[in-house]
């Protein structure tokens, strides 16, 4: 899938504000404001459920990162989500 395509349908999405669960919620993370090189989604079945967490990385980028992209779009859809929540911006990249 196009990288633009899949961009568009998560933000469509997100979008529509929250609607219940199962919620996805996506935070992108960089060292740089301008750069996400890490991006971590969460999946919530129900209110008070533990999340289960997926991270996926790249040097060059996550945001324009096609593949990435399109395994978020993914887990939206095939998890039947009600909500996608999106932290604005790029968090800051904490060194361990």
């Amino acid at each position: 899938m196009n990288v633009d395509k899949a961009k568009k349908r998560i933000a469509k999405q997100v979008g529509k504000g929250f609607k219940g669960y199962p919620l996805v919620t996506i935070e992108y993370f960089g060292e740089k404001p301008e750069l996400a090189t890490k991006v971590v989604v969460q999946f919530i079945l129900e209110e008070g459920a533990e999340p289960q967490s997926q991270t996926f990385s790249s040097k060059l980028g996550v945001c324009n990162d096609e593949s990435i992209q399109t395994v978020i779009l993914k887990i939206i859809e095939r998890g039947n989500v009600s909500s996608v929540t999106e932290i604005a911006g790029v968090s800051r990249l904490l060194q361990d």
